[in-house]
């Protein structure tokens, strides 16, 4: 028996499909993750353009860098999103460009921004298809949007912060040391030294947290909230595998795990909701063909982005100021162009 056309609109492009590249990237993510660990795939290391990795290191990395790139078939190739911001996406990047080359001071800070800027973001992604899900379900935009902001954060800053790859993350206020800001440098070991503090703080939190956003969703059920099952098994999924991967696994697993299944999600929504725009800008024609070619157009395009970071001298100051640039707006495009209250979606 086929769903009924309203069970079709509780999601964004069918249950087969969501449930693969949205709602279960997490566990798919996390299987990958752990069924590559200990193999020659992910331990074995080959000299891959300027650096030494593994092969799930390259692919992953392609992988990483494609779906960053993906935000300007939107951004600036979308001409209605374009005429709406035409200032931030010509001028900004040039300016982020230009200082970062004059200071190498804005050049670490841009730097370490990309590195937290990354973890937030990727939890706004996860908050912005809950939300597409509640508005699916004919919920009102606002409700429960500051609840569902934090529990994101605390899903994916709280395991960073509290699990085993904090210290990894503190990696780049060590390059300050390059501009003579010794005590930028002690930040790390400063934050190890509470890091026990850090983690039971966010347990506790977190618990009476996740208490009180329970009690909120029964009060606004009690209000007429319809509870989406697609947005729940959405929290769960990628609650289970953050509190997994970056509680207990190596930083470079949990890395693999966490942002595979983040740019899985990118690039299943980027294509989804730009499919016939991004036909239209390759002057393809209607119909399968059309998109077939449009599709591995979009790829191929992200994929070499992501092949020539991997092979590019990033020791070189103008081509690593691109990379951290092209990051930095990726992530400050995806806050406004993708917005479900502001009906961009």
């Amino acid at each position: 028996m086929r769903p009924s056309n309203s069970h079709h609109k509780r999601y964004i492009i069918s249950p087969i499909s969501d449930g693969i590249f949205f709602i279960f990237s997490p566990i798919l993510a996390l299987v990958i993750g752990i069924g590559i660990s200990g193999t020659p795939f992910a331990d074995q290391e080959f000299q891959i353009g300027n650096s030494t990795e593994s092969l799930s290191e390259f692919l992953i990395g392609i992988f990483i860098m494609g779906h960053l790139f993906a935000v300007f078939f939107r951004s600036h190739g979308n001409s209605k999103i374009f005429s709406l911001y035409p200032k931030r996406f010509l001028l900004v990047p040039i300016l982020l460009m230009v200082a970062m080359l004059s200071s190498p001071w804005i050049a670490l800070s841009l730097s370490l921004l990309a590195t937290w800027w990354d973890v937030y973001h990727s939890s706004l992604q996860t908050f912005g298809l809950g939300r597409i899900y509640d508005m699916k379900s004919g919920n009102n935009g606002n409700i429960g949007r500051k609840e569902d902001w934090l529990l994101n954060l605390l899903l994916y800053v709280g395991p960073v912060i509290g699990g085993v790859c904090f210290i990894d993350h503190l990696d780049d206020f060590y390059g300050y040391a390059e501009v003579d800001a010794e005590f930028i440098t002690r930040i790390p070991d400063i934050a190890l030294q509470y890091h026990g503090v850090l983690r039971w703080g966010l347990l506790i939190f977190g618990s009476c947290f996740l208490l009180y956003y329970l009690f909120r969703y029964l009060q606004y059920h009690r209000q007429g909230y319809r509870f989406s099952t697609q947005k729940i098994l959405l929290l769960s999924s990628t609650g289970f595998c953050s509190i997994y991967t970056w509680g207990f696994n190596t930083f470079y697993e949990a890395f693999f795990i966490m942002n595979f299944f983040h740019a899985l999600q990118y690039f299943a929504l980027m294509w989804w909701t730009e499919r016939q725009n991004i036909r239209k800008r390759f002057y393809l024609p209607e119909g399968k063909v059309g998109s077939v070619l449009a599709l591995a157009s979009f790829l191929s395009i992200c994929t070499l982005y992501g092949l020539w970071t991997s092979y590019v001298d990033l020791s070189n100051s103008f081509y690593y100021s691109l990379t951290i640039v092209i990051s930095l707006l990726h992530f400050w495009f995806d806050g406004f162009i993708w917005s479900v209250r502001k009906k961009a979606v």
